[in-house]
């Protein structure tokens, strides 16, 4: 069984959404999206300043095993990135809800996060 905290939101496709106390949100990709990866070898995300929108691909992760595009949960505009990928891209692996985050947005409409799953839903799909 997969770890899925219950303080964080989640998409279908499998990326996870935490509300942050300065009204961003913390973007990353669930403990059962890494480990149907394998061990992540690379991870593309999105320059700062970036305007995405809810479902749109923001990135791409890589594996030994597959390539999988990532989709941002909620419209918004990037306002950080997780520079310790360049480097480490296995940080996901070993800490998908921690050190492995991808980025931060500033969200557009705060609604769309109440649209998502909380963690009973998202267990039920995976």
């Amino acid at each position: 069984m997969s770890n899925v905290p219950a303080d964080l939101r989640y998409a279908k496709s499998h990326e996870w959404l935490k509300q942050e106390s300065d009204g961003t949100v913390t973007i990353g990709i669930t403990d059962y999206a890494q480990n149907s990866l394998g061990d992540i070898t690379y991870v593309q995300v999105p320059k700062v300043g970036t305007a995405l929108k809810a479902g749109e691909t923001f990135g791409v992760v890589e594996s030994v095993k597959a390539a999988s595009d990532l989709y941002a949960p909620v419209a918004g505009t990037v306002v950080a990135v997780n520079p310790a990928l360049a480097g480490a891209p296995e940080t996901v692996n070993r800490a998908p809800f921690g050190d492995g985050w991808m980025m931060k947005l500033k969200p557009a409409d705060l609604a769309e996060i109440a649209a998502l799953l909380d963690a009973g839903a998202y267990a039920k799909l995976v």
